[in-house]
């Protein structure tokens, strides 16, 4: 390709908030920049951006040293500051970590040394010194992290498109990639546009596998989609900021939680189980082929025989509203099966090795002209300014290579 026959510098597949926030970053590190992005949906943040609880979340649960720890720590502060420089909706509020058995009082005590190390203040509360943040919330002890809040990551997703000075293209579903190292990357979209660009970068979410094996690059994870299935308090006034269970050290999930939001509404959420499809939001949701893969790959029935015994519970959780409402008693015992009203649920794009783990931390891979967001999920919405530069650093060290 001749200069001329570029359409762009970097081609960024995903509209989602990693993949405006990278755009964001490249245009501002490297002025001038020629970026556009090609998403799939009508808009942005239609899947995990627009369809989590909207916390900003401390980085109180991750791996001191991981991406996730240094990303989150750093991404919340940014995240509130962004909101605020440009008037999106948000609120630091603080919230309670309880344990409501004995069993967790160990993994609260390590949680509060996890927060210490990644540079997070912790209050740790005795049962009678929760009633004085959460007068409803019932536990044996508790820990208060003053540095979490929630905030509106659809208008920052917005806000990051229009900041960036880049072109967006939305209804620009990817169906084929031609990747030529001496030259560039082009992409096809379903609607039979060519896309030419000097370096392409896969922030596709769901799909970044899919993708990254249309580039020519085998990822060695798949996304496993695990649905996180929400109700909406219809007593808010129950709640007054964010409650959260002892997480399970063995999961990445953080278990049925309470989340007052931006707009005052009371979210109870989210369980975690398989989808059957990568946006199988509802059991009714199955698409054959994703389900097949889903299936094939090898990891995926190692979860199940390694965790089948908490997938039934999940399931169970699912299928039976008074099995969800059980749980919630854990934490607020005066929630009745009345006041729970089912919600939007959200798909969480796991990726997972062939042995069956669960990758952990945020993963970044590159490939000739490619770079690969292959994990993103929680606490990615946090974390997405300091992933963003992170991400766009690794594109302009590519294209600055050329």
């Amino acid at each position: 390709m001749r200069d001329g026959a570029y359409d762009c510098d970097v081609l960024v597949i995903g509209g989602g908030i990693v993949g405006l926030s990278t755009a964001y970053a490249i245009t501002r590190a490297a002025p001038g920049t020629r970026v556009t992005v090609l998403e799939k949906e009508p808009g942005p943040a239609r899947h995990q951006t627009g369809r989590n609880s909207g916390v900003v979340h401390s980085g109180i649960y991750y791996r001191p040293g991981s991406l996730k720890a240094r990303y989150a720590v750093r991404g919340a502060a940014e995240m509130i500051k962004f909101c605020a420089e440009y008037g999106i909706a948000h609120a630091v509020t603080g919230k309670l970590i309880v344990a409501t058995g004995r069993d967790e009082l160990p993994r609260l005590h390590a949680l509060v040394q996890r927060g210490r190390e990644n540079g997070i203040p912790v209050r740790e509360l005795g049962a009678g010194q929760i009633a004085e943040y959460e007068p409803e919330v019932r536990g044996l002890a508790a820990i208060h992290v003053g540095t979490t809040g929630v905030c509106d990551f659809v208008g920052v997703a917005r806000q990051l498109a229009r900041a960036s000075g880049a072109e967006i293209r939305y209804g620009a579903r990817v169906v084929r990639v031609d990747r030529r190292p001496e030259r560039g990357v082009a992409v096809l979209t379903e609607a039979g546009d060519v896309v030419r660009g000097r370096v392409l970068v896969n922030c596709a979410g769901l799909y970044c596998d899919e993708v990254a094996r249309l580039t020519g690059d085998e990822p060695g994870v798949r996304i496993v989609p695990f649905r996180g299935e929400y109700y909406e308090l219809a007593r808010p006034e129950l709640v007054r900021g964010l409650v959260y269970p002892v997480p399970d050290p063995a999961f990445p999930f953080l278990g049925v939680h309470l989340t007052r939001g931006i707009d005052g509404s009371v979210h109870v959420g989210p369980n975690a189980v398989p989808a059957l499809a990568r946006e199988g939001y509802g059991w009714g949701v199955v698409r054959p082929r994703e389900l097949a893969g889903t299936v094939a790959w090898p990891g995926s029935w190692a979860i199940a025989r390694r965790h089948w015994r908490y997938g039934a519970g999940e399931l169970r959780r699912s299928v039976s509203k008074g099995a969800f409402v059980e749980a919630v008693r854990r934490l607020l015992p005066g929630v009745r099966e009345g006041d729970l009203v089912r919600a939007p649920a959200g798909v969480r794009a796991q990726a997972v090795l062939r042995d069956g783990s669960l990758v952990d931390d945020f993963l970044i891979r590159e490939g000739e002209r490619a770079v690969h967001v292959l994990n993103a999920p929680s606490p990615a919405a946090t974390a997405s300014l300091p992933v963003g530069r992170e991400v766009g650093r690794r594109a302009l060290a590519l294209l600055g290579a050329l």
